[in-house]
């Protein structure tokens, strides 16, 4: 195991030689085989997935950004020294798919473990904990075509096989996807079967004699499809188990498609992938026959968390770039970074971004009280397991897709006002926002749509209630006995902490009148329930933010952070209301639908505040700053 101190110079060092640098850092600190792990909170919690909407937590109960250990913050360094001093001069290159430059890059990664951040040490990897994922996926998210060469590899190309492989494929296949001797893809989607993953045509038979099996079909959309060497691949067995294979490059019948010509990520390799009688061998079938949902699921649920900081050191990265532009751009005798409009643009920009950051921040670190409260429980054990690792982000399902979803519109917004801040230069290739906003747009088709991750989110709160994992049913009855004039809540001293616990009754309260309605059909009205879903992750947003923004506070600090979240949580409780009109209206009508009308302006009424000052102030610091700050 490798751990990182601040006391290491990384600056003045040659990259060659940074990885044996980080060894010298303390090596010995760690013993083999035990992940370094990040304090989650001041006392893990055991936390339900979906429990926010009806618990309470304290600013101390969740875990920040601003937590992030020495060794993180080391990582940190190290990825941006890795990108200014390999990637930066292979951009162009890469950006016009070079053959060959952008393999060369991400093999120059594995030399410093970054290709192998979560693989054991047994196997060549680093061993790290998943906060050490994140801050690797933030840091190295400033270009979207080099990205996707990355995290396709390391993420849904490594990872069936590090949490599914059984002892002898991880043996066999981990250290070369360690030291990216083998470049890694994965699998999944066909031409008539993209949303409905389990509607797969390729098809698996085994061979008479029992020792193959013959894989014919076609994938498609395939990130690193024309340069991967081994494929994840699902495939129904028989035409019915819906199956993952391992399957090399190396296997005859395997070939890739031309280069799909794509709006954004141009850098990335994107390939349909063909099965011609391909005999794979039944060692590389993965996991279980017919199980193979339970791969696709978890690991998709896993992309989806790691979208969020993905998301969140573009939208740092295309931040920085509008502030510099606006201060040295004159229009009218001054920098537009003077102007009104210019500043409220700026400000939205950094607000949304913190509203991520918190979110991502947050799940993080109940999946780490997760695997904190495994390793105490196991005792003799101190390493989790993969398998311990796969439960506990199971158990925040919920969370990982509403992540997807937030995170991928918020970096969709950033890039916006990117390109309308630059004008007509934001509508120019040679501006770095115009690729942006072009790279953006996959990340709301990428890990499931947003519209089928939108349906999940519900849809697996009310499954969750109905197994009796979360006690949704009892706090939707509570709020739905409120009277009108309960839930018309005078304006306090505490405005913002009654405006999160409003937004959780708005949501509480459309899921039952929803309900109410339509039952268990309830799943078949995709317009009531992805407005549900849209309050959900409002309510989450919301309170992960007003928990951040307090915890600065006591420690004195994030005076932008506090005037974020102030303007943020009103925005967000006018998005609340108009989602839940919606239910409200699709779900009631005559006497029931004035009283429900007259419940949620209850809830959702609130005082306005200066946001135009309050919006000043935060342009002001990110202007003074050169960058996003809290």
């Amino acid at each position: 195991m490798i751990r990182l101190f601040a006391s290491c110079d990384f600056r003045n060092i040659g990259i060659s030689a940074l990885r044996s640098q980080i060894r010298a850092c303390g090596a010995a600190i760690v013993r083999p085989g035990e992940k370094m792990m990040t304090t989650a909170a001041a006392t893990p919690l055991q936390v339900k997935g979906g429990a926010f909407l009806i618990e309470d937590r304290l600013p101390n109960e969740i875990f920040t950004a601003e937590d992030l250990n020495e060794e993180h913050l080391a990582i940190a360094r190290t990825v941006d020294q890795f990108w200014t001093s390999e990637v930066e001069p292979h951009l162009d290159a890469i950006r016009q798919q070079t053959p060959g430059v952008a393999l060369s890059v991400l093999r120059k990664a594995a030399e410093l473990g970054l290709a192998a951040i979560p693989i054991p040490e047994k196997f060549g990897g680093m061993e790290m904990d998943l906060p050490s994922v994140m801050i690797a996926g933030e840091h190295l998210a400033r270009d979207a075509s080099y990205g996707s060469w990355h995290s396709s590899h390391t993420g849904i190309g490594t990872l069936p096989v590090l949490f599914f492989g059984n002892e002898e494929q991880q043996r066999r296949y981990l250290p070369k996807l360690a030291k990216v001797e083998l470049l890694a893809a994965y699998a999944l989607t066909e031409p008539l079967a993209g949303s409905d993953a389990l509607a797969v045509r390729t098809r698996a038979d085994l061979s008479a004699d029992g020792k193959y099996y013959v894989l014919n079909g076609q994938k498609m959309w395939i990130t690193n499809g024309g340069a991967a060497d081994l494929f994840t691949v699902f495939a129904k067995v028989g035409g019915e188990k819906f199956t993952a294979f391992l399957v090399e490059r190396s296997f005859p019948g395997v070939t890739s498609g031309a280069e799909e010509h794509k709006m954004g990520i141009k850098g990335s390799s994107t390939t349909a992938v063909f099965f011609d009688n391909v005999r794979v061998p039944v060692e590389n079938l993965l996991g279980e026959i017919g199980r193979g949902h339970i791969i696709a699921f978890n690991i998709l649920n896993i992309g989806r968390l790691k979208l969020g900081p993905g998301a969140v050191g573009g939208a740092k990265n295309v931040l920085a770039i509008c502030l510099k532009y606006a201060k040295e751009r004159k229009a009218f005798g001054s920098a537009i970074a003077e102007f009104g409009a210019i500043q409220h643009k700026l400000a939205e920009m950094a607000i949304r971004t913190f509203a991520v950051e918190s979110m991502v921040w947050r799940v993080v670190g109940l999946i780490e009280s997760q695997l904190a409260q495994s390793a105490h429980d196991h005792d003799k054990d101190k390493h989790a397991d993969s398998q311990t690792e796969l439960k506990a982000v199971e158990e925040y399902a919920t969370e990982c897709s509403m992540i997807k979803v937030y995170a991928s519109e918020m970096l969709d917004y950033v890039v916006d006002e990117g390109v309308q801040i630059h004008g007509g230069y934001g509508y120019h290739q040679d501006y770095a926002v115009e690729r942006a906003y072009r790279d953006s747009r996959i990340n709301r088709i990428f890990e499931g749509t947003n519209e089928i991750n939108r349906l999940l989110i519900t849809g697996m709160l009310l499954k969750r209630a109905a197994r009796g994992q979360l006690a949704l049913i009892p706090a939707v009855q509570a709020v739905l006995n409120e009277t009108v004039k309960e839930a018309t809540g005078a304006a306090g001293a505490d405005e913002e902490a009654r405006l999160v616990q409003g937004a959780k009754k708005i949501a509480l309260s459309t899921i039952g009148i929803a309900y109410h309605k339509y039952g268990v059909e309830l799943e078949k009205q995709q317009e009531i329930v992805m407005n549900i879903s849209d309050i959900v992750m409002e309510v989450f947003a919301m309170e992960s933010s007003l928990l951040r923004s307090r915890k600065l506070a006591a420690s004195g600090q994030g005076t932008n952070a506090a005037n974020m979240c102030a303007v943020f949580l009103r925005e967000a409780m006018d998005r609340v209301e108009v989602s839940a009109r919606n239910v409200v209206g699709a779900c009631s009508s005559g006497p029931a639908l004035r009283e429900n009308m007259a419940t949620l302006r209850g809830f959702a009424n609130y005082d306005p505040l200066d946001g135009v000052a309050l919006r000043r102030n935060i342009a002001g610091r990110l202007l003074a700053a050169g960058r996003y700050t809290v």
